[in-house]
């Protein structure tokens, strides 16, 4: 038994040595790929936020000026309520034709 270790090219405990040393370096390597998923995703949920508070800013302003749109008094404007309603028939001309 001691003849057949003798008889190969190579150390057991170098190889040994090479398997630890390039299992620690993708043992860093996916610690480092994990930190920048956490990183990102951190990002973009922060990111959503922020595109949320600016859509609640540009929401409010739209529905402060439906509210004076609304609150006119179209009479006073000049305005006046249809004395008829008809209905107009048309052909329909579509623009995938």
């Amino acid at each position: 038994m001691h003849n057949f270790y003798s008889r190969l090219p190579f150390s057991i405990t170098a190889l040994l040595a090479g398997t630890l040393a390039t299992l620690v370096v993708a043992y860093i390597g996916l610690i480092a790929v994990v930190m920048s998923y956490a990183t990102l995703t951190i990002e973009f949920s922060q990111s959503v936020r922020d595109d949320e508070a600016a859509v609640a800013v540009l929401e409010s302003r739209y529905l402060a000026s439906v509210a004076k749109i609304t609150n006119t008094d179209y009479v006073a404007a000049g305005y006046a309520l249809p004395i008829a309603k008809m209905f107009v028939p048309t052909k329909s001309v579509t623009a995938l034709r």
